[in-house]
């Protein structure tokens, strides 16, 4: 069970804790677990989250909450190389939470097309979407492997299995509604081949 934090709350410098994962002063989140909670907030404001995360962790080092929350913070930034620390000590032996395995899937790719990562990271982003699928068989992580199924081995010539066609049969099976695909083709920064269109 991850330890409570008090903490003042990042938006509005109210007392909060961990505990509560809105702050009921501001209403703006205090622990940050996807894009969706900040995805309307200015650079400044994602900057000033931040700096309250990494000021809080040098005094709770081992909160997978607010690594993860600076995590995102990094990741909505574009500065995929600093979330990739918090994201693997967000991921430590924490076993339950599938969006941890996914987000720091999505970080791996740095904003480009999976087609030029390096293979060590395509390798990652496949671990990291096996955990998460194991965790919580969703719709679009299947989907996620069929898109780096697609655009990095299919587009290389390299055999997989099962490959990009069977992942996207499993995510519409299990069930992949057109707005995670939608959100999904935002967070990544990058159109869908016309293949993946379901």
């Amino acid at each position: 069970m991850e330890k409570v934090i008090n903490l003042n709350c990042p938006g509005c410098g109210a007392p909060v804790s961990t505990k509560h994962k809105i702050c009921e002063f501001c209403t703006r989140p205090i622990v940050i677990a996807s894009i969706t909670a900040i995805a309307s907030m200015s650079t400044l404001e994602v900057n000033k989250y931040a700096n309250a995360y990494r000021k809080e962790l040098a005094t709770n080092p081992d909160s997978k909450d607010l690594h993860m929350s600076l995590a995102m913070c990094y990741f909505k930034l574009k500065m995929y190389d600093n979330a990739a620390v918090p994201f693997a000590k967000a991921i430590e032996d924490n076993f339950d939470n599938s969006e941890t395995f996914f987000y720091a899937a999505i970080n791996l790719l740095k904003g480009k097309k999976a087609f030029v990562a390096p293979r060590a990271d395509i390798d990652k982003i496949l671990e990291y979407l096996n955990a998460a699928i194991m965790i919580e068989p969703r719709g679009i992580y299947h989907y996620f492997l069929a898109y780096i199924k697609n655009d990095y081995f299919e587009r290389k010539y390299l055999n997989i299995t099962p490959n990009w066609k069977n992942e996207l049969e499993t995510a519409i099976e299990t069930g992949l509604p057109n707005a995670d695909i939608t959100q999904f083709s935002e967070i990544l920064q990058v159109e869908m081949p016309e293949c993946l269109s379901v």
